[in-house]
């Protein structure tokens, strides 16, 4: 007998579903997999379900889905969103074209993976700053957690990407991040996004850079830009973060940079700001960048990941 036969292609399987499903119904599979039914099948009835393929589902009211993003289905919703919700979502796909706030459906690859073109997981330099103290940074897959003390002292911690992508480069850039303790004072700040470098204590003093950034004792996300020429200052998007609760930050590039339009969770904030990295030289990397000046201030980020895709088409 050969060691193997070929069963089935693996773009359609067959599936015996314990409850009725409903045509274009989307389910998860036993081995974590998504799958929709192209056609009814009833309960307890062999029948087929794809789990290869661009799909179009039905997307989360007023969220904003750019090109490249990964999704999930929620459940609860029966919807597509940016956000894993519980744990009855799952994992759906990467979004093939982008979706506007309005629009009600979402084209998918499901199954497919997101593939950054850069991103924390390809290896970062991190230089704690500290004397008395022992802060704590730790990188795990696409992202990396930051954690002060209460020593009374000047402490910084970081991760710049190894990597870097032109500033001329069509990207999306994104950061889900997570701040499990904020810090109690105004000396702490933590800042993520885009820079040509990191600093010892101040990241505002980065000459190019793509941030949003939070202060301690406040749950506001202010977004900031600098590309060497004209920097914009930390500006309140009006959107605040829930400590233990992540959030998403999506930055799209269109290759100008003239008027980078900044996401979280969805929704374009500051719309009327002008955030730009035109005139920057690069190259820009990824960082995250938690300071804090002689203070006794916590703090504990977790940047659950850190990545950009450059967007446009390219070969070899």
């Amino acid at each position: 007998m050969a060691e193997a036969n070929l069963l089935q292609d693996g773009c359609s399987i067959d599936w015996i579903p314990t409850a009725a499903i409903t045509a274009g119904q989307v389910i998860q599979l036993p081995d974590g997999r998504a799958a929709y039914a192209p056609t009814a099948i009833a309960a307890g009835v062999l029948g087929a379900v794809q789990v290869e393929g661009i799909v179009q589902v039905t997307k989360t009211a007023s969220m904003v889905m750019p090109k490249g993003s990964r999704v999930y289905w929620d459940h609860s919703a029966n919807a597509a969103s940016l956000l894993y919700g519980g744990d009855r979502d799952f994992y759906l796909g990467v979004v093939q074209d982008t979706a506007a706030s309005a629009a009600t459906t979402v084209n998918v690859a499901i199954n497919v993976d997101q593939k950054y073109t850069v991103s924390l997981g390809d290896g970062f330099w991190s230089v704690p700053v500290s004397t008395a103290g022992w802060p704590h940074v730790i990188g795990h897959k696409e992202g990396v957690s930051m954690l002060f003390d209460v020593t009374a002292e000047a402490q910084k911690l970081d991760a710049l990407s190894n990597y870097g992508i032109s500033p001329s480069a069509p990207a999306l850039v994104e950061a889900l991040v997570c701040v499990n303790l904020n810090g109690d004072d105004a000396a702490f700040d933590f800042n993520v996004g885009l820079a040509n470098a990191s600093h010892a204590t101040d990241a505002d003093s980065i000459t190019e850079s793509l941030f949003a950034h939070i202060d301690g004792a406040s749950l506001n996300i202010n977004a900031e830009s600098d590309d060497g020429t004209t920097e914009v200052a930390a500006t309140d998007t009006t959107v605040d973060f829930v400590v233990g609760t992540p959030f998403l930050v999506q930055w799209v590039l269109d290759g100008t940079n003239d008027d980078i339009q900044m996401y979280i969770n969805g929704v374009n904030v500051l719309p009327s700001s002008v955030f730009k990295l035109n005139n920057a030289t690069g190259p820009l990397k990824l960082l995250a960048h938690m300071e804090k000046t002689s203070n006794d201030s916590p703090g504990n980020v977790t940047v659950m990941r850190l990545g950009a895709i450059v967007t446009e088409e390219r070969s070899s």
